[in-house]
Parts: C-alpha cells; sequence; structure tokens
C-alpha cells in the first residue's frame, strides 16, 4: 500500500481514474469499430500489481506537457495539484515505489519480466529526474505555464467533437489557474531567469488569447455552459496576469545557471532513458551522422540541380487532399514492399486546418492529436496553417509534400507505432513512455521509406528528408552542450540557425525546450542508431532466416521499450544492458 499520509488523496484520484478508465471502456464497446484485443502473455504477477498501481498514480500526478508522446488521459474533473504539500506526497510516494520495486523477488523471472523490470524503475526515476534532479516545480517558471495554459491546450487538441464533460472540464482547468499560480510563487525558490524569459513569452497578451479561445469554445457549447466558459477565462486571465507581474519583479533576483551537469545528465542515461552510452561517445555519433547528412544532402542536391524549385500548396484545402491520399498510399507502400503490417482495425492519420479554438494556444505544443489507448477508434489529427514562404521549418516542409510529416508523426511513425503499443498483451508496456524510443523510431522511418524508394517521384522531397538528417543530428551536440552548461539558450538557438539552417524563431524554441528538458533531443538521432545497430546484429545472427518485416512488426508492438532493452529481448545480447542491473 502507498504510504498512509497520502492514501485517502491517492484512493480518491485512484477511484476516479477507475471509473474514468471503464467508462471509456464501456464507451468504446457501443462504438461502430471492433478493435481486436490480444491476449496478455505469462507475466510476473508481483511486477505487474506494481506496475498497475504506479502508472495509475501517474496519470494524475504526471505534469502536462507539450510534447505529444508523453501525454496522458486524465480522470474526470482532474487539474494539476504541484501545491508545497503535493510536491512532499509525491517525493513520498516516489521513494515508496522505488523501495517496494528493490523489494520484489526477481527468482523465475523471465527476459520480459526482466525488460518490464527497467522499464518500471525507469518509469519511476523519471518522477525522481523530474522533481529531484531538474527540480522543475522549484525552478522553471514555465513549467507553471504548462500546468496552467498547456494543461487545457491537452483537451483543446482532441479532435472528436466537443462533449460538455470536456467543455466542463475546460471549464475546471481554467478555473484552477490560481490556485496553481499561487503555488508557483511559493514553489518557485531558485527559478532561472533563462525560464522565466520562455515563460513570459508564452504568457505575452495571454487575455486576448484566452478571450480568443473562449469566444470558438462557445460557438461549440451549449448556451447554458456559454457564461461559466466566459467567467473561467476571465479567472484564468486574472491569473495569469498576477504571475506576468510577479515574474517581472522578480527577475533580476533570479539564477541564470540552468544546466543540470554531467552527474545529473548521466544519471537520466542510465536510470531513466536506458541509454547505453557516455556524453562524450553520443557527441561522436551525433558529429558523424552531421557529416554524413551535410554530403548526403549535397549529393541530392547535385542530382536535383535541372529540376525546379518545389512549390507550395495552393491552400491548405489542397494539401489536406493531397495529404489523404498520401497517407493511403503510404499504407499500401509498407504491405506492397513487404516492410512491415498494417493493421485493418487502424484508423488513418489525416491533416485538418487549425480550429478556432486551438489557434490562439497552437504555440503552446505539439499541434496534434493521437489518440489515446480507449480512443483507438477515433481517427489521428495533424492541425496545419494557410501554406505560405513564411511557415517555420517542419509545417514549410508539409506545405511542398506532406509525406514526411506524414511518415514521421502518423504512418509508420508515432500514431502508428503507438496504436499498436496500446494493444500491446503487457500492460506495462502499454503504459510506459519516455519518448526515447518513439522519436528514434519517428526518424528511422523517415529514411527507411527514403531508402525504399517512396520518393522517387518527387525527387525534391529527399532534400527536405536530408534536411531534418541535419537537424537530429545537430540537435545530439546542442541537447549535451546544453546540459553539461557549455552553451547559452541564445548559443544553441543561434547555432541551429545558422548550422541546419533553421528559421531563428523555431532554433530559440527548440533551444529553450531543450534546456530545460535536457535529453529529450538526443532521442531521435541516437534511437534511429540504436534500430539500425539492432538490425544489423539480427542481420548477421539471424542471416537468410532474417525478416524486415518480423523484425519491424516486434518493433511497433514495442515501441515504448527503450531500444537497448528490445535489442536484448529480441536477440538475446546482454553486452549494452549488463551497466543497467546495480
Amino acid at each position: 500500500m502507498i504510504p498512509s499520509k497520502v492514501t485517502v488523496k491517492y484512493l480518491i484520484i485512484s477511484a476516479q481514474l477507475i471509473v474514468f478508465l471503464s467508462c471509456s471502456a464501456e464507451d468504446q464497446s457501443q462504438k461502430e469499430i471492433e478493435i481486436p484485443v490480444k491476449s496478455e502473455k505469462h507475466l510476473n504477477a508481483d511486477l505487474q500489481s506494481l506496475a498497475e498501481e504506479f502508472f495509475r498514480w501517474r496519470a494524475v500526478t504526471q505534469p502536462a506537457t507539450g510534447d505529444d508522446i508523453t501525454r496522458v488521459e486524465r480522470p474526470d474533473k482532474w487539474v494539476p495539484d504541484f501545491s508545497p504539500e503535493a510536491l512532499a506526497e509525491q517525493r513520498e510516494v516516489y521513494g515508496f515505489f522505488s523501495g517496494k520495486l528493490q523489494e520484489l523477488s526477481r527468482d523465475a523471472w523471465s527476459l520480459a519480466d526482466s525488460v518490464d523490470y527497467l522499464l518500471l524503475r525507469s518509469a519511476i526515476e523519471r518522477v525522481n529526474w523530474e522533481l529531484n534532479v531538474l527540480k522543475l516545480p522549484n525552478r522553471n517558471p514555465d513549467f507553471y505555464v504548462q500546468q496552467t495554459l498547456g494543461a487545457v491546450f491537452e483537451l483543446l487538441l482532441i479532435s472528436s467533437p466537443m462533449t460538455d464533460e470536456r467543455a466542463n472540464n475546460i471549464i475546471v482547468r481554467f478555473n484552477s489557474f490560481y490556485k496553481t499560480i499561487q503555488n508557483a510563487k511559493e514553489n518557485l525558490t531558485d527559478p532561472i531567469v533563462q525560464f522565466a524569459d520562455i515563460a513570459l513569452a508564452s504568457l505575452e497578451d495571454a487575455r486576448r488569447k484566452i478571450e480568443q479561445t473562449v469566444a470558438a469554445l462557445n460557438v461549440l457549447i451549449p448556451q447554458d455552459l456559454q457564461e461559466e466558459m466566459t467567467k473561467s477565462g476571465e479567472n484564468a486571465s486574472a491569473a495569469l496576469e498576477g504571475y506576468i507581474d510577479w515574474l517581472n519583479a522578480n527577475r533580476s533576483n533570479m539564477s541564470g545557471d540552468f544546466s543540470v551537469g554531467r552527474e545529473g545528465y548521466e544519471y537520466f542515461l542510465k536510470y531513466v532513458a536506458v541509454v547505453p552510452y557516455t556524453p562524450e561517445e553520443l557527441l561522436e555519433q551525433g558529429r558523424l551522422e552531421w557529416n554524413r547528412s551535410v554530403a548526403l544532402e549535397e549529393f541530392e542536391v547535385k542530382r536535383n540541380a535541372h529540376l525546379p524549385p518545389a512549390e507550395l500548396f495552393a491552400s491548405s484545402e489542397e494539401q489536406i487532399i493531397q495529404s489523404r491520399r498520401d497517407e493511403r498510399a503510404i499504407r499500401r507502400f509498407l504491405e506492397e514492399k513487404d516492410i512491415m503490417t498494417v493493421p485493418k482495425w487502424l484508423r488513418h492519420y489525416k491533416n485538418l486546418k487549425v480550429p478556432d479554438h486551438i489557434r490562439p494556444l497552437a504555440y503552446m505544443g505539439v499541434v496534434d492529436d493521437l489518440t489515446s489507448e480507449s480512443r483507438l477508434d477515433e481517427e489521428s489529427v495533424k492541425y496545419i496553417k494557410e501554406p505560405s514562404p513564411n511557415l517555420p521549418f517542419f509545417s514549410l516542409a508539409s506545405a511542398q509534400d506532406p509525406r514526411p510529416i506524414i511518415i514521421h508523426e502518423g504512418v509508420p511513425g508515432h500514431y502508428f507505432q503507438m496504436a499498436l503499443s496500446w494493444r500491446n498483451p503487457d500492460p506495462i508496456r502499454r503504459h510506459y513512455f519516455d519518448s526515447g524510443s518513439n522519436e528514434g523510431i519517428g526518424f528511422y522511418v523517415e529514411e527507411l521509406m527514403l531508402q525504399l524508394g517512396l520518393f522517387k517521384d518527387r525527387p525534391r522531397t529527399r532534400e527536405i528528408i536530408y534536411k531534418f538528417m541535419r537537424l537530429r543530428a545537430l540537435r545530439v551536440e546542442v541537447d549535451i552542450q546544453l546540459a553539461l552548461g557549455n552553451f547559452s539558450i541564445e548559443k544553441a538557438g543561434t547555432y541551429l540557425e545558422k548550422t541546419v539552417p533553421l528559421d531563428y524563431p523555431t532554433a530559440v524554441a527548440e533551444a529553450g525546450f531543450f534546456a530545460y528538458n535536457p535529453g529529450q533531443a538526443i532521442t531521435y538521432q541516437i534511437g534511429k542508431l540504436q534500430i539500425i545497430k539492432a538490425i544489423s546484429d539480427a542481420k548477421i545472427m539471424q542471416g537468410e532466416e532474417f525478416s524486415l518485416r518480423h523484425f519491424h512488426d516486434y518493433l511497433m508492438e514495442n515501441g515504448n521499450v527503450p531500444i537497448a532493452l528490445l535489442r536484448w529481448e529480441y536477440l538475446g545480447l546482454r553486452d549494452e544492458i549488463e551497466q543497467f542491473f546495480d
């Protein structure tokens, strides 16, 4: 049992979550599409029971984030709680779960159980990483922008029609802003000035943005909720304006040292990311891939020198129509080329115009809806802007050809992989996520599709893939140098702008995000290299018996799991994982 100090509160939120999940399951059973449910394989009961308890707790205590991979389903009426008392409880519960995991007997564990043990340890240690290493609630003022505007943003992104329940939850979250901001003022005992500046930039003109969001929401909801929605928006605006004043008043006293340092970064690699490399080894891998990507892009540009420049779509409607065709063509390509299995139950990934109720806050994170474990009968959505030469880096690429982002974010990338992982027969693997392997898969399948000939009809798109490769390779150095204190955010942004090259707003936004999420930016490149290594090992070991389709099907179903652990389980190779067992 969880320690007695937090038992009552925990039981309440656990009951809320159980009701939420059971209602979701009931709702899903009544919908038209029927998604096959896989039976669970033999799993260690004690390990699975502890994991179930942990993930239930984590669903109500995990911070809101703009990252689309790490979004979780919340129980009805959920609001963030980062009061000093709640933070003390979270630290105590972290110690409880960490201790319980170490006490488990590992006798007669299967290889899968050992993998699951390291997964659960990683998930538990992420709590420690957030609270006690990064000290997000105590050092990062932008953390509270995510727990206010970001918490509402999570609900706005859901692409299915607005319901009264969701509208009420938006109201509840708007009304929670005041308490969250009061907690911020009490918790931020060692705030970082660079993160305060990021927060202030995010809060610029906050009242107008909330008013626009509320006005658009009121078009979608019943009249009897509109007054309450408007009032909650006003309350939220007042709370954020008070936070802006507090940040400006305290800015001159804030620290400028945001780096996590070598010890912290190495802790993350071993216990959270489960990456078997040192920072220096990661830097070397990133630099080698940077050299390769620059050379390959130059070869492609030379190859296409006789071709006209790529054109943009004339309208978002044209882009949406083409993206629909392309997504279906990609699915056919995967099957026809015997690359991987595309389940017939899997819904589609589509582009839609950014709705009015999302547009004012679209800067708060990745603007998509990858669905969830209880919403596998719904289609996944990427919200897009009108095509324009002034669009930021990734949006501009999609305005030329939707396929690179469809591949990374949709099929066979994030949506495809996460939907399959949400049906994994192992509950730990359904609920665990860290984004490391997910982003590695998303990046890997970009070049996979290029090498297998998907872009032969649009040569200029191959140049886009190589530009993506340059950025992801460079992110490794930016991530590590920021974490070790060798780059400022401004230096990292300028470095990305001039070296990728990248538009300055995107470059600075990326640098700021990586500064307070150390370890996230390496996931793309390092995950991809780990997958390629696993394929190479599998081909050498299995020879003519090796099946790329089988490897990919295993990879996608288990795509939430760090790649080093998948290589161990798939091939039985222990050379990378010995260091992870204390």
